[in-house]
């Protein structure tokens, strides 16, 4: 049986987000924070700050995830969350943003390798804490992924963490599964999987195709799949639609009491149903009412609906 990781998905699996699922679902080993960008004169703002706080993560084993190019920087943040009591901390290598990658951060950072490996050595060389990474396999095309790995078997990753896509697909295209295979085969470093898991289904089929290489694999990382369906581990799932209700109430009152105005607090709800709404029958009409509410109240009664009258599909319980 396979470790499972919690993916960071910017705007959605904060610290609220994570409480509520550990809460109500099967527990991930791992959650890893969306993408702190480091800073020259000073560590975090008062989002990153909330985000991290120890007293907001209790009870669960919560990675900062780090978006920088700069060795300096990266250690000084890490040294920062090495006091606050964090023993790991994650590099962003898969970023495609084009405002990311255009600065040479995220999957941007692939692009120029021989920079890449003299941040690795500098940063490894002052390690504070464990260091993990999760990487895209390239910038343009999965042949560039020799050269990178090469790179990491040079240095003690903690876990090399693969979303076996080159930039340029950002989330098209199937992952390129005989890449990650040659990973797992030439990895000195313990190697997880990420991406496209959506049932569980897919996420047996990953564990069996890579059962029998030479490396096994140590953990799969789900992200957008158990977004729309937090029961993806569970497989039978009891009072599904209970508590995937109290689940989104949680979310939604935790996120009252820190978000001024009723659009701001909407605005992440109706983030989270972008997800959400492919898992219940027939919720098109009420996610069209959703978009369109302004107001908190009137929202409740929108959701309290399609709760009532419509059935979580059966391919998820």
């Amino acid at each position: 049986m396979s470790q499972y990781y919690l993916a960071p998905l910017e705007g959605i699996t904060g610290y609220i987000y994570r409480n509520a699922y550990h809460q109500y679902f099967t527990p991930m080993d791992k959650y890893f924070t969306p993408f702190i960008e480091t800073h020259t004169k000073r560590s975090f703002n008062a989002r990153e700050l909330n985000d991290i706080l120890p007293e907001h993560n209790e009870g669960m084993y919560v990675v900062p995830q780090l978006l920088t190019n700069n060795a300096e920087d990266f250690i000084r943040t890490a040294k920062d969350l090495k006091a606050m009591g964090y023993q790991e901390i994650n590099l962003n290598l898969g970023c495609p943003s084009g405002t990311v990658v255009s600065r040479k951060k995220g999957a941007g950072f692939l692009s120029v390798p021989q920079e890449l490996d003299i941040f690795l050595e500098k940063i490894y060389t002052e390690a504070v804490t464990e260091i993990s990474i999760k990487t895209r396999i390239g910038m343009s095309g999965p042949e560039e992924f020799e050269q990178l790995l090469a790179i990491y078997n040079k240095y003690p990753i903690k876990e090399l963490i693969i979303h076996p896509r080159v930039r340029e697909d950002f989330y098209k295209n199937k992952p390129n599964l005989n890449v990650f295979e040659m990973a797992l085969t030439n990895s000195k470093n313990p190697t997880c999987y990420n991406g496209d898991i959506f049932t569980k289904e897919e996420a047996q089929k990953i564990q069996k195709r890579f059962a029998t290489a030479p490396m096994k694999m140590s953990a799969i990382m789900l992200g957008r799949g158990v977004i729309a369906n937090p029961m993806l581990l569970e497989e039978h799932p009891e009072n599904a639609k209970q508590r995937l209700y109290a689940f989104h109430n949680q979310i939604l009152q935790d996120y009252s009491k820190v978000i001024s105005g009723d659009k701001n607090v909407l605005f992440k709800m109706k983030e989270l149903w972008t997800y959400l709404s492919c898992i219940f029958t027939e919720s098109d009409r009420y996610c069209k009412k959703i978009r369109k509410t302004e107001r908190i109240r009137e929202y409740e009664q929108i959701v309290a609906s399609l709760f009532r009258e419509q059935e979580i599909v059966e391919e998820v319980v």
